[in-house]
């Protein structure tokens, strides 16, 4: 009884998955996605660092940012260099998140001008600025 249902469940999950295919496939058309914050904006993915929670456990400190370059010659080479931007930026949040008392409070500002050091010194000249969204520590 139970395999018949698994089975029915199956075939019922494949057969509104081929049926969502094409409208998934249509959306992927769609063209140009949304982009948030305008067209100087360049978002960087979240990054991550290990902390130490007051309880005295494994935390995580997350960082959202992202770039803001009016020049579109520095928005175009800072493109080109999102991995290397977002290692800097990676080694910067762990090293800082590592040295983060228990139970303390993260400070944007030290965040903000320690990543902003790392992004002039990437892209090998000053222009871009960083922008810090969520700063959460879990």
């Amino acid at each position: 009884m139970i395999g018949d249902m698994q089975r029915m469940d199956r075939r019922l999950f494949l057969s509104l998955a081929l049926a969502a295919a094409p409208a998934v496939a249509l959306a992927a058309e769609g063209g140009d996605k949304k982009k948030s914050g305008g067209g100087s904006y360049l978002q960087i993915e979240t990054l991550l660092g290990t902390t130490i929670r007051a309880t005295g456990r494994r935390g995580v400190l997350a960082v959202d940012c992202g770039l803001d370059i009016p020049n579109e010659a520095l928005r175009a080479r800072a493109e080109q260099s999102v991995p290397r931007l977002r290692a800097a930026y990676v080694q910067t949040v762990q090293s800082y998140a590592s040295g983060l008392g228990p139970g303390a409070l993260p400070n944007p500002d030290y965040l903000t001008q320690a990543l902003q050091r790392q992004t002039d010194a990437v892209l090998g000249r000053p222009g871009a600025r960083v922008l810090l969204g969520a700063i959460v520590v879990n």
